[in-house]
């Protein structure tokens, strides 16, 4: 693998990562609201998430996926399930309309570190398209003769651009943490955050898989 293929690769990961998906989302709902450590807790989940389809894809068990009707429409539902499940709950503690009470971070109720960390993690492994990413990209960067060490070093770019990304993003983000003490906001944030969720976990319901 030479420097054209991992600066190849580079440009596709990071489109992959600046376009508008559930992963931002989560970091716009979490960092307001909970703080930075959260956001960079949902940051962890999603890193740990990759090496898991990294390391699927290297041994060759997302192509089962893929290949098999049954299991790739079984694992999309259940992306599906979670991501609009988080969308509902976003949607119920807006509908719910509880005063703000400040804590330490100055919000109500913030996520745990521990579910933040899941919240990234779930919200990436229960989605088909990270695993049809990796599946596409490892043979098209990747020479046949190279060592399974180079595939895994492309994971650890993809992390390292994720990384970097939405660092500044939890960074921005915290910025606005003030503003989130105010009810009208917070209400607002949940229920847009709720039905984007809802919006991605319907559109994950229908993808069809490549090829």
């Amino acid at each position: 693998m030479d420097i054209i293929q991992i600066f190849s690769f580079m440009l596709v990961a990071a489109l992959l990562v600046i376009s508008p998906g559930p992963n931002g989302v989560l970091i716009a709902k979490t960092v307001p609201v909970s703080g930075k450590a959260a956001g960079f807790a949902n940051i962890g989940g999603f890193i740990a998430a990759f090496f898991v389809h990294g390391s699927l894809s290297v041994f060759g068990l997302s192509v089962l996926l893929v290949q098999s009707a049954q299991a790739f429409t079984l694992f999309k539902l259940l992306g599906a399930a979670y991501l609009c499940w988080i969308g509902i709950k976003s949607l119920m503690q807006a509908w719910q309309n509880k005063p703000v009470q400040n804590n330490a971070e100055g919000t109500s109720k913030p996520t745990s570190l521990t579910s933040a960390f899941a919240e990234g993690f779930l919200t990436n492994a229960l989605n088909p398209k990270v695993s049809m990413f990796y599946l596409a990209a490892f043979p098209q960067f990747i020479p046949v003769d190279d060592s399974v060490a180079a595939a895994f070093m492309l994971v650890v770019l993809h992390a390292i651009i994720n990384l970097a990304w939405f660092s500044v993003m939890v960074m921005l983000l915290a910025r606005i943490k003030q503003v989130s003490r105010n009810s009208a906001f917070s209400r607002w944030l949940k229920s847009v955050t709720g039905a984007v969720f809802i919006g991605f976990g319907a559109k994950l319901a229908f993808l069809k898989p490549a090829g």
